[in-house]
């Protein structure tokens, strides 16, 4: 990474999130991709979902990636802007073009689905310790990334390992696990995915995919044996819910507490004069683990299931930022996920605050007879609009 000094001094922002976004074709209707004669463009990346969802929220975001110096790099960049998320460290690739794709209407999880990616070489896989700026990534509270990044190229995979390395200093470390079996050679991302989780203070992944990659049949009780290191741990149950695993006491970014004191601080600045974040290699300790907290998602009626892992991501943080109790987490995760849900792009707006907070505030027992369906969230902002100051 290149060398900065006290004269690149970068705001700090409450998180920021690296990764790849592609340009994204969405179907103009149902059908194969061969029968469908005209796609809408959106676009599409774990990453900048994360950043726009915890944007709108009201929180500092920072989006740090590559695109190409291209028309579509131009359209995703203008576009994760447009959302309130700081762009001034995406890097543009002379070289390399913008990853695109296209996909059909029908949910991933089914073998109707279709999805082409073109993002071989891409601007992102060229990311590195060399072309990505320290100090843009370190200058946060929150550093969010995913195990898609590591799949990217050797490259990629070498930067991730560096972001996670034990660090003075380093951010809480948040790294969505984001299984893609196609991404990978062979078996090659189970090892790395479970270094990676290892290394990081926050993971999430779906017991699915912990089943998927590392054939964890136990539930979410034996992921969290399989990964004892975080000090939070989400596993996602699907229209289930989620148990959230949260170390009581110790552990280097104090999740359980985090960060009560910084809400509503000003962001300040941050400066390095080291030209890397390289530190020695290392696991954490494992440390000693209360009982998992579960909580059912509300019953929500689906339109498209793409983007909703990543917008869970950003409701837990944003709880986490706020400093919520673990179960307030869990629930705002799952009604930014339910304004994905219920829209049939991968990016949608999550709930106001005030929305939020009146329906994480409910008993257990309306909690639990939640529906939530499409226009949920312009319903509800409309409905406090009108009501009587």
């Amino acid at each position: 990474m290149k060398a900065t000094d006290a004269t690149d001094a970068v705001d700090v922002v409450d998180v920021v999130a690296l990764g790849e976004s592609m340009v994204t074709f969405l179907p103009g209707r149902p059908g194969r991709l061969a029968d469908v004669p005209s796609f809408d463009r959106a676009i599409g990346g774990a990453e900048s979902n994360v950043a726009c969802a915890l944007a709108a929220a009201g929180h500092t975001v920072r989006w740090v990636s590559r695109v190409g110096a291209d028309g579509f790099g131009d359209h995703l960049v203008a576009t994760v802007a447009s959302h309130g998320v700081d762009v001034s460290h995406v890097g543009r690739d002379p070289v390399r073009p913008t990853g695109v794709y296209f996909r059909t209407a029908g949910d991933r999880a089914t073998d109707a689905h279709e999805v082409a990616y073109y993002r071989a070489g891409s601007a992102a896989s060229a990311m590195s310790v060399r072309t990505v700026d320290p100090a843009a990534v370190r200058a946060c509270r929150v550093l969010h990334l995913s195990g898609i990044t590591a799949a990217l190229s050797q490259e990629c995979l070498g930067l991730l390992r560096e972001l996670t390395a034990p660090a003075e200093g380093r951010p809480l470390v948040s790294f969505d696990v984001n299984y893609r079996p196609s991404l990978w050679t062979g078996s090659d991302g189970v090892e790395v995915l479970l270094e990676l989780a290892r290394r990081a203070d926050l993971v999430f992944v779906g017991a699915d995919e912990a089943e998927q990659a590392w054939g964890v049949t136990g539930g979410p009780a034996a992921v969290r044996e399989l990964l004892p290191e975080p000090e939070a741990l989400v596993v996602k149950q699907g229209g289930a819910g989620a148990t959230a695993f949260v170390s009581a006491a110790g552990g280097r970014g104090a999740v359980a507490q985090f960060p009560a004191p910084l809400e509503g601080r000003r962001p300040g600045r941050f400066s390095s004069g080291r030209g890397t974040l390289a530190a020695p290699a290392g696991v954490p300790t494992p440390r000693r683990q209360p009982s998992g907290t579960f909580e059912p998602a509300p019953t929500v009626d689906v339109v498209a299931a793409v983007g909703a892992g990543d917008a869970f991501a950003a409701g837990f943080l944003s709880g986490t930022l706020r400093g919520l109790p673990v179960r307030l987490r869990l629930r705002l995760g799952h009604l930014f996920a339910a304004a994905t849900l219920t829209s049939p792009a991968d990016l949608a707006p999550p709930p106001d605050r005030d929305t939020t907070d009146r329906l994480t505030a409910l008993g257990a027992p309306a909690w639990g007879t939640l529906r939530l369906g499409p226009g949920w969230t312009r319903a509800t902002a409309a409905e406090e609009e009108g009501r009587t100051p």
